[in-house]
């Protein structure tokens, strides 16, 4: 569903993503790990066609982003560290908004069993998101995504800022979604959420990607380590 192929992103001399190559399957969660400037966002942006590539290929559905931008998106939602919901609209009105912002119509009640799947509790529905903590908005994104009908879902550092129990909950419910078939490419720096939410991890440092891995075949521990010595030693 998402692929990059020796994709790189330059400027001037530096180099901001350098040959990526990377697959992201119906079904898996590929958790993007490093620090910041290793690549990971410019990886996301690559997808959404907010950038163009210096080289290499990003595809969805196995659709060029850059040839075909307008059709690729049809397939892919995003979901950035903080989502940009109107404050002054309830969870719901939000939720209707975007929906039509995608050319979909839905009787409310959907739209009400949307934000139910998405895990927001219920008395939050038709409150204003002014109210909302980063958690309950990143379940209305999830809500916006599910409405579109998304395939893939691009998710840049979800987790920053929130609790353990809002973080658990976001990682739960991606699990579910991922079972459904969706697609999910996430970036993060928490080691441990990558290897318990993640169906594969990726390590990156200076744009590149250094190794991948299976998160069943590696424990918090191995991964952690492995992370350290990228981490400490020089390209």
């Amino acid at each position: 569903m998402l692929q990059a192929i020796n994709l790189s992103k330059t400027y001037g001399k530096y180099h901001a993503l350098k040959d990526l190559n990377l697959k992201v399957n119906s079904g898996e969660i590929f958790c993007l790990l490093g620090a910041n400037g290793a690549g990971k966002t410019t990886t996301i942006n690559l997808f959404l066609n907010f950038i163009t590539p210096s080289s290499g290929k990003a595809r969805i559905n196995n659709i060029s982003v850059s040839e075909n931008p307008v059709e690729t998106k049809k397939y892919v939602a995003y979901i950035p560290e903080n989502l940009a919901l109107y404050p002054e609209l309830s969870g719901l009105e939000n939720l209707t908004y975007f929906t039509g912002l995608a050319n979909k119509t839905y009787h409310k009640d959907h739209l009400v069993s949307l934000l139910k799947r998405s895990g927001l509790q219920k008395d939050a529905f038709n409150k204003r998101v002014s109210e909302y903590s980063k958690g309950m908005r990143q379940k209305v994104g999830i809500a916006i995504a599910l409405a579109k009908e998304a395939k893939a879902l691009l998710l840049d550092e979800p987790t920053s800022g929130l609790d353990p129990k809002a973080s658990n909950e976001f990682s739960d419910l991606l699990k579910t979604l991922s079972a459904d078939g969706i697609a999910i490419l996430m970036t993060t720096h928490d080691l441990f959420r990558a290897q318990v939410t993640g169906s594969h991890i990726g390590i990156m440092k200076e744009g590149r990607l250094l190794e991948k891995f299976s998160s069943k075949k590696v424990s918090l521990s191995e991964l952690e380590k492995t992370y350290l010595n990228h981490m400490n030693t020089a390209l």
